[in-house]
């Protein structure tokens, strides 16, 4: 069944998901799905005909039924709210729905790794967004700290256009050929524990080099559970993807 995410009116997920359980067995209806959720079969059919809207009373039985939680749970009463409002309500509640959705992530393949062999290369590739697109190695050398060299800020521009993650458009300006980058798998797991490991270096060296004002460092020692250590790298994720 294709995600909530893929969405825009919260109906057509309910009919995406009849048509699935009707395809992995024949005998599904309109009567059993309704059963499950607990409103009539007709009130249902005209549901995702629709003519009517889900009561509300019946979200939280709906969300089990689909399997959602968390963000998507969210996005999907989101939906709801948007087909009911009107006027300036329906625009900013689409808005505050659309938040929600994932963000298209370009999976790096092996030869764009090299991405990662140096922690400054990544770091040019963003610059070249924040300088419109110049490409003049002494400034880019000159907007880092720790500072690098001018040949390696050249360095990284010529590799990032080698394997493709920058490209030249019009008048020779820099652009990201993709907005957000991710790399996962075993076969990818040595180069990304190296560049996080430059990174953390980095961060440890920022206590002494970064005077206070200009970062944000802080500590915080507590004990949790296995439920409540996954309830917070769930946190993460979420505060990583906004």
């Amino acid at each position: 069944m294709p995600s909530v995410f893929d969405h825009l009116d919260y109906r057509d997920l309910l009919k995406a998901h009849y048509e699935t359980c009707k395809a992995d067995e024949p005998f599904f209806s309109y009567r059993l799905m309704a059963e499950q959720i607990g409103i009539d079969s007709s009130y249902l059919f005209r549901i995702l005909q629709k003519d009517y809207h889900l009561p509300q009373q019946h979200v939280p039985r709906t969300l089990e039924i689909l399997g959602l939680h968390g963000r998507a749970a969210e996005y999907f009463q989101m939906l709801i709210a948007y087909a009911r409002a009107r006027g300036k309500a329906k625009q900013e509640i689409l808005e505050k729905a659309l938040a929600l959705r994932d963000i298209g992530r370009h999976q790096l393949v092996e030869k764009e790794l090299a991405v990662f062999r140096d922690w400054w290369i990544p770091v040019v590739r963003c610059l070249v967004e924040a300088v419109g697109g110049r490409s003049n190695p002494t400034e880019l050398a000159s907007c880092l700290q720790p500072p690098i060299t001018e040949e390696q800020a050249r360095g990284a521009v010529e590799l990032l256009l080698e394997i493709g993650l920058l490209t030249k458009g019009v008048g020779g300006k820099l652009q990201l050929r993709d907005a957000h980058l991710s790399a996962s798998g075993p076969d990818k797991a040595a180069a990304v524990r190296k560049f996080q490991g430059n990174v953390l270096m980095l961060a440890k060296e920022s206590l002494e080099t970064i005077p206070p004002e200009a970062r944000d460092v802080s500590t915080l020692t507590f004990a949790v559970d296995e439920s409540s250590f996954g309830e917070i790298r769930q946190m993460l994720r979420e505060c990583r993807r906004q």
